[in-house]
């Protein structure tokens, strides 16, 4: 796997893990894939399920290419915001995730970071899953001033129709697999606070313990209220955030540009 996940949890505040690249070279292959509209193949591979790579026309690496490059050096915040969410996406699935909404392919995308849904066995929804991704240098203000506030607009009820919208489309994908589903009353569950669960993932300079992650994630068992497992927290550690995506972001592009083409 590209990224190990190590369980660290910040007591009765929320449960996650700190996220470790174990492969580079693999991570930025998956982010490729990702980038020209390939997750299907990502997600296979994730789930150890052997797949050759499909391959890309001229025009859908450019697209991804310049998906990957800031359009302002000194202002790259979009493209790296991009590169964290196709991370988190890759994280979720090696965390043995299913029913992951796919990752947008928009830079300055306006709607959710990510969606996820928990379901039993016979594919009733136990609850949908939030992502919260912030690739920043400052977590903490980031935390107080950005993300907990969002949290709690959707505590209050606030966008509830993007997200009920959105679970719909990600609903329909599980149809074949379930074909008693019933979507409808699946998006109504949404509205109930115990089945909306969040999942905050933010980059760090260090690695976080239970003492830094609690001072962290300060305030976020009082934004979601309730049983701990509403409430999750990852963490990157990256000690120059900037300077590591740019160089990640040159790997990805010379993946993308190595990718054979579509014949």
């Amino acid at each position: 796997m590209p990224l190990l996940l190590t369980k660290v949890d910040a007591p009765d505040i929320c449960q996650g893990s700190e996220w470790v690249v174990e492969d580079e070279e693999s991570l930025a292959e998956h982010v490729a894939r990702i980038a020209v509209g390939q997750y299907r193949h990502v997600a296979k591979i994730l789930a150890g399920t052997d797949s050759a790579p499909p391959p890309s026309d001229d025009d859908v690496k450019a697209n991804a290419i310049d998906l990957l490059t800031a359009e302002d050096p000194a202002n790259p915040w979009h493209r790296d915001g991009w590169l964290f969410q196709a991370i988190s996406w890759i994280a979720a699935h090696t965390g043995g995730g299913a029913a992951i909404r796919p990752p947008h392919l928009i830079k300055a995308h306006k709607g959710f970071d990510g969606l996820q849904l928990e379901l039993s066995p016979d594919g009733a929804v136990q609850a949908v899953i939030i992502f919260e991704d912030k690739a920043t240098e400052h977590p903490r203000d980031t935390i107080r001033d950005d993300v907990l506030p969002g949290i709690v607009k959707l505590e209050k009820g606030e966008r509830r129709n993007e997200l009920g919208q959105e679970v719909a489309a990600l609903l329909e994908t599980q149809v074949r697999a379930y074909p008693d589903l019933d979507i409808d009353a699946a998006v109504q569950r949404i509205v109930w606070k115990e089945a909306r669960r969040y999942r905050v993932a933010i980059t760090v300079a260090t690695p976080h313990g239970d003492a830094k992650r609690k001072a962290l994630f300060k305030d976020y068992d009082t934004s979601a209220p309730g049983d701990l497992q509403r409430r999750g927290g990852e963490t990157m550690a990256i000690p120059e955030l900037r300077k590591w995506m740019h160089a990640f972001a040159s790997l990805v592009i010379a993946k993308i540009k190595a990718m054979p083409a579509d014949v």
